[in-house]
């Protein structure tokens, strides 16, 4: 008993929002008679919440310097659409240059604003509010309050899925649609994404075992072959029947993988780089880090350029995904991506966060807002709800931090 409520506390962080993501889908899978989690809904819900993964993921950096955020990500996403729109549409610009200069727009923003809060020491929350009144006035300038159509790359970004291998491969292998009797069965299953996710389940069990190999030839303190052996079956698992989820509509979206894409640098950076580190370290104590020989302005500058090019990224994601540049795109974006960090694991104080954690955090946010519309909640219900959750995410960090002191 003793041990396993050690190995509850030491990884509530790690697995406590899966755990809460997983009852969260069960709750809205009975609540919605299974709507939520058909193959068809399980897909437009990776389209429709990629930009919030990709924001968050460029929050939980800003976060982790000591609980800064950026305010004016929703009003960026909004720019960045709008350059689209003139560039491709009013201008007749070629689509991939058209989304070249609009990631520079998104970039160079976020430069402008890394300026502010680095070296001119502005705090963080008045600069990016400023950025956040700035940019939406931009937009509208740019915009004069008309709606312009993209498509050509920016529809396929995001509405688009990767092609398939074997166009017909039919539903009856694996037979688990019958098994599992699914209403509005497809005919046929996307076999490159049966492919994909078998390749993905064996690479991650043997990134685990060989995970847990090398720590325990250094001389660290590893789990239980048991342990470790449920880890692996249970992610082998739940990877093949998500792709398989996935190859009974259209297979794999191409924002996830974006976002997929995303995950792997920015996890990189942050566990594996000398930059990552020191993220941690201004977060656990700025002066400390400094002492040390972190050049804190430095780092401040990039973590908030790099928000300006996530932003930029997203706002392509939106525009793709919605095929038009508006002048209202990304309202509230901004507490979107806030709240997805901060349900993820992420502290309140900084230093204290992962980028999984963001992505299961964004999920969260979006199987909410997807089962909510479902049921039939209206939408000032469904804000009360994710602003509750929100709080009491932050509540629950600031708990467990009083009690590690005790």
């Amino acid at each position: 008993m003793h041990k396993f409520r050690e190995f509850i506390d030491r990884n509530i962080r790690q697995y406590g929002m899966v755990i809460a993501l997983i009852v969260i889908m069960v709750f809205f899978g009975f609540a919605t008679k299974g709507s939520l989690i058909w193959p068809r809904n399980i897909s437009m819900l990776v389209r429709q919440n990629t930009y919030v993964i990709v924001l968050a993921i460029g929050m939980m950096l800003c976060i982790l310097t000591g609980g800064n955020i950026d305010l004016s990500v929703g009003s960026l996403v909004a720019l960045v659409g709008a350059m689209s729109g003139t560039l491709y549409t009013t201008l007749g610009w070629p689509d991939w240059l058209a989304i070249i200069l609009s990631l520079l727009t998104g970039l160079v923003a976020g430069m402008w604003q890394g300026f502010w809060i680095a070296f001119v020491k502005v705090p963080p929350f008045i600069t990016t509010l400023s950025g956040m009144l700035a940019f939406r006035g931009l937009t509208n300038i740019i915009l004069q309050g008309y709606t312009l159509s993209l498509r050509g790359l920016y529809e396929v970004i995001g509405n688009g899925s990767l092609p398939d291998v074997a166009p017909n491969t039919v539903r009856d292998f694996l037979r688990v649609g019958d098994l599992l009797n699914l209403k509005n069965k497809p005919e046929f299953l996307n076999a490159t994404t049966l492919i994909v996710g078998l390749i993905l389940s064996i690479a991650y069990v043997l990134f685990i075992i060989l995970n847990r190999r090398s720590k325990k030839a250094r001389g660290y303190e590893v789990a239980s072959v048991r342990s470790v052996i449920g880890k692996a079956i249970a992610f082998f698992i739940i990877i093949n029947v998500f792709a398989y989820w996935l190859a009974m509509d259209e297979g794999i979206p191409i924002l996830l993988v974006i976002a997929a894409a995303l995950y792997t640098i920015y996890t990189f950076i942050t566990t594996k780089t000398i930059p990552g580190r020191h993220l941690y370290a201004m977060g656990g104590n700025i002066k400390a880090a400094e002492l040390s020989g972190v050049n804190t302005r430095k780092m401040m500058f990039l973590v908030y350029s790099n928000m300006g090019l996530l932003a930029g990224i997203a706002g392509i994601v939106v525009s793709g995904r919605l095929m038009s540049a508006s002048p209202i795109a990304g309202q509230n974006y901004e507490l979107d991506a806030i709240g997805a960090c901060f349900i993820g694991g992420a502290s309140a104080y900084g230093g204290v966060g992962t980028i999984w954690g963001a992505i299961v955090g964004g999920f969260i946010m979006g199987v909410m807002n997807n089962g909510m519309s479902i049921i039939g909640w209206d939408v000032f219900m469904q804000q009360v709800s994710k602003g509750l959750i929100v709080l009491f995410a932050v509540a629950f960090d600031m708990w467990s931090k009083s009690k590690s002191k005790m």
